[in-house]
């Protein structure tokens, strides 16, 4: 199966990106050519953009207590795993208290490191990373990878606890999907919402089938069009046959 998901209001989309952008900086850093490690670099500084616009570390710290006190309150309920929900309130707490710790506005600390501002202000520009444009950035490219690695987790490893944070709001909004199967007749789909919240939809496809779910979705509606993935650049097509599909709900 093929999941997509579709956050319904700006928090949610906000920590996906970001979730992603976590991601994918992680892989670039355990890789050791100097190309990954530029790349590392551009997602340190996406990532400082996205998380301070948002206030991402008031948020989380909320959520988090949010969710602790709601956690706490399902102990000796015997239809909850006490093993599994001690867990969860430990990662809580930790985390918590690793965001706590962080003082100052997010990633300060890299924002009075001249040397790393010149180059997130020259990559915003085409080819402007070029060995003439920041020799001393160039110098540092052609150190060993475990040199260059060990730079980029003292200014990666101080943006991690939001990480965590994220990761543990995330899990627990996955895990309170509620799926349903349903079948858009000639590619469409429409269902009434009755006003109920929802924070997050993923919709469901078989590998196989050659469609992707576009949607569209308020308190009142939510609306599923399915077309044809094309590379072509032509105008997207919706599916003429129906299409079986599962749709979660996830809702903290």
């Amino acid at each position: 199966m093929i999941s997509y998901e579709f956050p319904i209001n700006e928090r949610i989309r906000t920590l996906l990106r970001l979730e992603n952008l976590y991601n994918r900086t992680i892989q670039y850093v355990a890789r050791d050519s100097a190309a990954d490690h530029h790349a590392a670099l551009l997602g340190i500084f996406e990532i400082m953009e996205v998380a301070s616009r948002a206030d991402m570390k008031s948020d989380l710290l909320q959520e988090l207590e949010r969710q602790r006190q709601a956690l706490s309150a399902l102990r000796n309920n015997p239809q909850i795993s006490e093993d599994a929900l001690e867990r969860v309130l430990v990662d809580i707490e930790e985390t918590h208290c690793k965001m706590l710790n962080m003082t100052g506005k997010f990633g300060q600390a890299l924002r009075e490191n001249e040397w790393l501002m010149a180059i997130k202000q020259r990559v915003t520009i085409p080819g402007g990373a070029c060995a003439f444009d920041l020799p001393s950035y160039h110098y540092w490219q052609q150190q060993s990878a475990e040199y260059r690695r060990s730079d980029i987790d003292a200014w990666f490893n101080p943006l991690l606890p939001i990480k965590q944070g994220l990761d543990i709001v995330l899990r627990l909004l996955r895990d309170s999907m509620r799926e349903n199967n349903y079948t858009a007749k000639n590619g469409n789909f429409q269902q009434m919402s009755g006003g109920k919240t929802v924070q997050l939809l993923r919709v469901s496809l078989p590998e196989h089938l050659a469609a992707v779910p576009e949607l569209s979705a308020n308190r009142y509606a939510i609306n599923i069009r399915f077309v044809v993935p094309s590379t072509s650049g032509e105008r997207a097509k919706v599916v003429d046959t129906d299409v079986d599909f599962g749709l979660g709900y996830c809702n903290l």
